[in-house]
């Protein structure tokens, strides 16, 4: 085989979409939209979107932790149980996309359906199950709460919009907090000039990796 088809063909093997590789395992759950099984990947359910961490809503008259809500509704439905996973692809930050059954049941379109969810970008998949728990002011659409990617966006811009401090003499690893937990990126690395830190809201420089994995933060990948 010439060299120029047997790269062809690698770049077409790598090229593949990840679609019907099945994965199973004990579910435990990160968040209301993104799970542990086990697998290499962290799951990213698909065509689902959930309520930041610490995104909160109202009821109108007080403010409440809409996202520690939908994350504890979640664990108590799905935490422990087996789970299996059919991967379609994966995201920018490595997780597989997948949607999840438990017992046979979709479990994508059951937190979408009790309102633990919502619908991810007008996914169309699950639109039915969004339609009835907005209809039935089902979870969390009881509240008044601004839908998870605009908050995200909007928590980005502020970030943007304000200028890092300077790093502390050599102390120049940023330790960065994002939908992905505590990350900290080394000089050089490919998100590190992109990355802002606000240490108001938790995040910090490090003079060392072993300073940042001591304090509860994880390299990034790559």
């Amino acid at each position: 085989m010439g060299m120029f088809r047997l790269c062809s063909l690698l770049l077409a093997m790598l090229a593949a979409p990840v679609a019907a590789q099945t994965l199973a395992g004990t579910v435990r759950v990160i968040d209301a939209d993104t799970i542990d099984i086990g697998a290499p990947a962290t799951i990213r359910l698909l065509g689902i979107d959930a309520a930041e961490a610490d995104q909160t809503c109202s009821d109108g008259n007080a403010v409440l932790p809409c996202g520690a809500m939908a994350t504890e509704a979640a664990r108590r439905l799905y935490h422990g149980r087996q789970a299996s996973c059919q991967v379609h692809q994966t995201d920018v930050y490595g997780r597989a996309l997948a949607i999840c059954s438990v017992e046979g049941r979709d479990i994508n379109a059951e937190l979408v359906h009790l309102g633990i969810a919502r619908v991810y970008r007008d996914d169309p998949r699950y639109f039915e199950q969004q339609k009835e728990a907005v209809l039935l002011s089902r979870g969390l659409w009881a509240y008044d709460m601004v839908d998870p990617a605009v908050w995200r966006a909007e928590g980005r811009a502020r970030n943007a919009a304000k200028t890092a401090p300077a790093p502390h003499g050599d102390c120049a690893i940023k330790g960065n907090i994002s939908d992905n937990g505590r990350i900290y990126h080394l000089p050089g690395s490919r998100s590190y000039d992109r990355t802002r830190i606000d240490e108001g809201r938790g995040e910090r420089w490090f003079c060392s990796e072993t300073e940042a994995r001591a304090a509860g933060w994880r390299a990034a990948r790559g």
